[in-house]
């Protein structure tokens, strides 16, 4: 597909600043500098990228635990992002929701979400919000696999499809809910024929292509900013990590050849070698950004370790709405 170089570039960016902030959170939560948890969203960010590139700023999502990625692919402030992570009192939630809970509704980001498919209600909430708006604004959920067997998901795809919602339902099936692999969950091989009970297109591209990713989330949200109502898109990923990062590496339970396997669909690598044979990028050029990207990273966690930690005094601020 002909696309602006730009864009291309664009995206290229958003996934090396998702791998580089992953990469150093993981590497900051074992030396015992962040709180709580880390999920990592490393190997999985064609997805993001794909689906992000493909909204407006205006447009709204909903994440999950494992959020950084859909977070920077919106446009959020890494800086932010990384003050939140450490628990300093001028992150994103001023210290108080961590890794899973960021939001930033200035980019559309309408938070993380630490409950397995808890974002579905809310995106289908968003989208609902946009139709009565008058305009053409959409709302996106990203969900794993082991979400798409929730009550949520049945819930959200049928109430979508009844009042036709402007909505994509993005599923990263990364394989593995937690410790537990989606062939041993799952009644279907591919979550997208779930959309064939609710009546809506369900359609299932290779996730470790950001061009594949992308081309499928334009089709599913120019359809939706048309009127045509919601769309079930899955996308076939891996993640690397474990599921969570936590104290004393406990084995992560997947098969080494799972592992292994995982690591061979690198979407970063294949990326550049399209971006240089389409005369895009040089290697050099893309060198380049990486290393500013790096900085970047670096200067966002200076930035948090820098900065202050909340007062206990203000433990119960921002708790209720006014």
């Amino acid at each position: 597909m002909t696309m602006d170089s730009g864009l291309l570039l664009d995206m290229y960016r958003k996934m090396v600043t998702i791998r580089t902030f992953d990469a150093r959170a993981v590497e900051e939560f074992h030396e015992g500098n962040i709180p709580g948890v880390v999920h990592a969203y490393i190997g999985e960010e064609a997805v993001a990228v794909g689906v992000c590139s493909a909204l407006r700023t205006t447009d709204r999502i909903a994440s999950t635990h494992r959020g950084h990625g859909h977070t920077i692919a919106k446009g959020a402030d890494i800086n932010l992002m990384m003050a939140e992570l450490f628990g300093r009192s001028n992150g994103y939630c001023h210290g108080k929701g961590g890794s899973m809970h960021i939001a930033d509704f200035s980019v559309g980001m309408l938070g993380a979400n630490g409950i397995v498919g808890a974002g579905m209600p809310i995106a289908t909430g968003a989208a609902l919000a946009a139709k009565l708006e008058g305009g053409d604004g959409v709302a996106v959920a990203f969900f794993g696999d082991g979400a798409s067997n929730e009550g949520a998901f049945h819930g959200s795809l049928n109430l979508a499809s009844i009042w036709n919602l402007p909505v994509i339902y993005v599923c990263e099936n990364n394989r593995w809910a937690s410790g537990n692999s989606a062939a041993a969950t799952l009644s279907v091989e591919d979550v997208s024929v779930r959309a064939v009970g609710y009546n809506i297109p369900g359609v299932t591209v290779d996730g470790t292509d950001v061009l594949a990713v992308y081309e499928a989330a334009q089709a599913a949200v120019q359809r939706a900013r048309e009127g045509g109502g919601p769309t079930l898109l899955e996308c076939k990923t891996f993640r690397w990590r474990t599921h969570s990062e936590s104290r004393g590496n406990p084995p992560d339970p997947r098969p080494a050849s799972e592992i292994e396997l995982s690591q061979s669909h690198d979407p970063v690598p294949g990326f550049i070698d399209r971006l240089v044979e389409q005369g895009v990028a040089t290697r050099e050029q893309l060198q380049q950004a990486d290393e500013e990207i790096a900085a970047a990273v670096e200067s966002a966690i200076a930035f948090a370790k820098s900065s202050p930690l909340p007062n206990p005094e203000d433990a119960l601020t921002e708790v209720f709405a006014p």
